[in-house]
């Protein structure tokens, strides 16, 4: 991780000096750097010895923070891990145009590796992660979003990249293809884990522990599961409040604490948290297939990690 770091900081580098003061702006406020940890221990679990899949990490990460710089802006975003967000310190152009040098900084490095199969996976994902913000933009606001298209939007804005995150470990490596689409499935299990649980937190957790502002989802009209939880037992007064909050977004100072409130009385949060352990599961399984051991341990302890930061 220390290497991914290191060739992170090195590649951020540019002779036009916003480029590397803003990116370093969202570096230096942290992060779990849970998708180049996926690429590492995967790798190392599948028995690779090379140092391939540290500029691999890294590329995962650049892939990453340029999709939140671009979501911020899309979000209109004034906190990101805790802090002010990059938008909101040095404005909406930077911070697209930043995020556009760190995706093309993603494919130099995936160009570099030389593998077809990793190009593959990991131009892909970035497709897919597009596709599912926009997928998004266009369910937002609307009270008439199913389940479906709401995991659809999950699937792709966040498992893609902890599916590609993982599976290329196993094909930089040279394992089968059964290994590979078996990270995949680890990936794309905890990816849906991960959101879900963000999902509920935006309604439950404190700003501190979050590191965003609480209640986003809320105020931007976004549809995801425990409202869909709470819309399907809604009665009239209740459907009617969220029409009014999240479809016309007519929001007065108490519509949040309302909103919390009719979660608590449907438990969609814990409905939600549940449904996170469900797929947590899922991924915990598809490792069996691996020897027992330390990195073994580890993904399956990222699993707990990702669904029990809830409390």
């Amino acid at each position: 991780m220390a290497a991914t770091n290191h060739l992170i900081v090195a590649r951020m580098d540019s002779p036009v000096a916003l480029i590397p003061q803003l990116a370093a702006h969202l570096v230096a406020a942290g992060g779990k750097r849970l998708r180049p940890l996926l690429t590492l221990a995967a790798a190392r679990l599948c028995g690779h010895e090379g140092v391939r899949h540290v500029a691999l990490a890294a590329c995962v990460e650049f892939i990453h923070t340029a999709t939140l710089l671009h979501d911020d802006v899309v979000d209109e975003s004034a906190l990101r891990r805790g802090r002010p967000s990059a938008n909101a310190m040095f404005g909406n152009q930077p911070s697209v145009l930043v995020g556009d040098f760190l995706f093309a900084r993603a494919f130099q490095l995936m160009v570099e590796d030389g593998n077809l199969d990793v190009l593959r996976i990991l131009s892909g994902a970035a497709a897919t992660i597009a596709e599912g913000e926009v997928l998004q933009l266009v369910t937002q606001n609307d009270l008439g979003t199913t389940e479906a298209q709401y995991l659809q939007v999950v699937e792709g804005k966040t498992a893609a990249l902890f599916a590609a995150a993982a599976e290329v470990g196993a094909v930089v490596a040279a394992r089968p293809a059964e290994d590979q689409a078996a990270l995949r499935e680890y990936g794309r299990s905890l990816g849906v884990a991960f959101q879900l649980v963000d999902d509920a937190l935006d309604y439950s957790a404190e700003q501190a522990v979050l590191g965003k502002t609480v209640g986003d989802d809320f105020r931007e009209g976004k549809i995801t599961l425990p409202v869909l939880l709470a819309l399907a037992d809604a009665n009239g007064p209740e459907r009617a409040f969220w029409a009014r909050t999240l479809e016309r977004r007519e929001q007065t100072d108490g519509d949040m604490a309302e909103a919390q409130h009719l979660l608590a009385r449907h438990d969609a949060v814990g409905r939600t948290i549940a449904r996170a352990r469900d797929y947590g599961a899922v991924a915990v399984a598809t490792l069996d297939r691996f020897p027992d051991g330390e990195l073994r341990r580890a993904l399956a302890d990222t699993v707990t990690f990702a669904v029990e930061r809830a409390h």
